[in-house]
């Protein structure tokens, strides 16, 4: 399978990276600083330099080239402004969408955030920041755009709190499931998962808990 990661040096991207290029799998991350490149050299994943907020549809369609699957895991990230998170987590998710389109990519797995459903309509949830009701509203948007698509096969995956922990390869994932966390690592699992296979459930949230993986996707088909 040849993917392409936006996002490939994030934390997400990175173990998404490592793992499908261990399994043999051709990878190709997307990366704005050329200064990552030998990092995801090291994980077996080849870079390709585009900063998504100034690229044209044209210039990511060509890296997007025979990929049979694209991914989103690109992120303005922490102690970004309200500005960039729809630069990042809106625009660029759908430029991405717009690349595929062009390059004949159908497969689409979007990561996306619990919680977005708290702006749907325009609503604002009390107790949270104005930057992070941005990132939601971003968020959403994005998926709205990619899943409204038919030219696309997307899957959009909610993960709960992210974390830093081990792995473990137990989930619950469903369109819908209660506020949670879920280390990275497994959320790299999930996403490879989704990759091999379609579930009927076009959103998944996803948080910690009692399934295995290939279980959990088994419940969401």
């Amino acid at each position: 399978m040849r993917v392409v990661i936006a996002g490939g040096h994030g934390k997400i991207g990175q173990l998404l990276g490592k793992a499908l290029a261990a399994r043999g799998d051709t990878v190709i991350g997307i990366v704005r600083n050329p200064d990552y490149a030998s990092d995801l050299a090291a994980l077996g994943v080849d870079a390709a330099v585009i900063d998504l907020e100034q690229a044209t549809v044209a210039a990511v369609a060509d890296v997007l080239t025979e990929a049979d699957a694209v991914v989103f895991a690109a992120g303005a990230g922490p102690g970004s402004s309200a500005a960039r998170k729809d630069t990042v987590d809106r625009a660029s998710a759908v430029l991405l969408a717009e690349a595929a389109t062009a390059a004949g990519v159908r497969r689409y797995l979007l990561v996306s955030s619990m919680g977005v459903e708290s702006v749907r309509g325009g609503a604002t949830p009390s107790g949270v920041d104005d930057v992070f009701v941005a990132y939601l509203r971003a968020k959403l948007a994005a998926e709205e755009d990619v899943l409204a698509r038919d030219t696309l096969d997307p899957t959009v995956l909610r993960p709960g709190s992210l974390t830093d922990e081990p792995g473990t390869g137990l989930v619950l994932l469903a369109p819908r499931v209660d506020r949670g966390a879920v280390p990275r690592a497994d959320v790299a699992a999930v996403l490879v998962a989704l990759l091999d296979e379609r579930p009927a459930a076009r959103v998944l949230e996803l948080i910690s808990g009692p399934d295995s993986i290939a279980a959990a996707l088994a419940k969401a088909r």
